[in-house]
């Protein structure tokens, strides 16, 4: 039962990236986008995590989503950005770099709170 219910955590999340792609190429960028950015996976995270280790781990797993929303949002930028200079690859090894920074600084932010 184990599996099935892993299996059904990944086609769920997949379903939304198929989603998401499909939306950008063959409808609007600006949907794909939309449906992107929406809190879908996030809330799909946030139920299963509920209903296999209660609403504690909810409530921290929420609080940690919070504050590491902010290094995402970095990243957006840097990749919409570094892409205005640079080719699509080369941008996006820059963002997750800045990415990653930001993640740093903010998980010493938290730390520290």
């Amino acid at each position: 039962m184990d599996f099935l219910y892993t299996l059904l955590k990944f086609v769920v999340g997949g379903s939304v990236i198929v989603g998401v792609t499909i939306l950008a190429q063959h409808v609007d960028p600006r949907y794909g986008g939309m449906l992107a950015a929406a809190p879908i996976i996030t809330t799909i995270a946030f139920l299963f995590t509920y209903s296999e280790a209660g609403q504690e781990t909810t409530r921290q797993l929420v609080l940690g989503a919070f504050y590491f929303a902010i290094p995402s949002l970095i990243f957006l930028l840097a990749l919409w950005f570094l892409s205005e200079r640079y080719g699509f690859l080369p941008s996006l090894g820059g963002a997750f770099g800045i990415w990653g920074g930001a993640l740093l600084i903010m998980n010493r932010l938290v730390l520290g709170l």
